[in-house]
């Protein structure tokens, strides 16, 4: 069905794209219709101007057919399906912290920064450069 649709879809932006250039031209130079011709220049003028605006609409039409048919296709999907589920803290844990580091980001955020107070900072190694004393 899509592939229908897309086929008829090709063959009315075709059909535009003529008609468009089709139409006389008021001051340019995309127009390529002009003098001679099976009609008039007004009855040249209705007709390809209704002849726009229905392959404008269908155009729409098509347009917003294959985005249904394409979010029909899709499988359904919730940010709320992608979110790990947070973790309950056990009840030997200290409050505040996650039972494991799977918790949620502010729980990680947390523990990390829990754990770089409590630790020591590095010590510094003695410069290869500097003069003995």
């Amino acid at each position: 069905m899509q592939s229908v649709l897309i086929v008829v879809h090709l063959m009315i932006v075709v059909a535009l794209v003529v008609t468009v250039l089709l139409q006389r031209s008021e001051g340019g130079a995309l127009g390529v219709g002009g003098g001679g011709g099976f009609m008039t220049g007004r009855g040249q003028a209705n007709v390809l101007t209704r002849a726009t605006a229905i392959l404008a609409a269908l155009f729409f039409a098509t347009s917003l057919g294959l985005t249904i048919l394409a979010r029909v296709n899709q499988a359904p999907s919730s940010i709320i399906q992608h979110v790990a589920p947070a973790t309950k803290p056990a009840a030997n844990a200290p409050p505040g912290q996650p039972a494991s580091p799977g918790g949620g980001l502010l729980d990680q955020l947390k523990q990390i920064e829990d754990q770089r107070q409590s630790s020591p900072p590095p010590a510094q190694p003695a410069s290869p450069l500097a003069p003995p004393n």
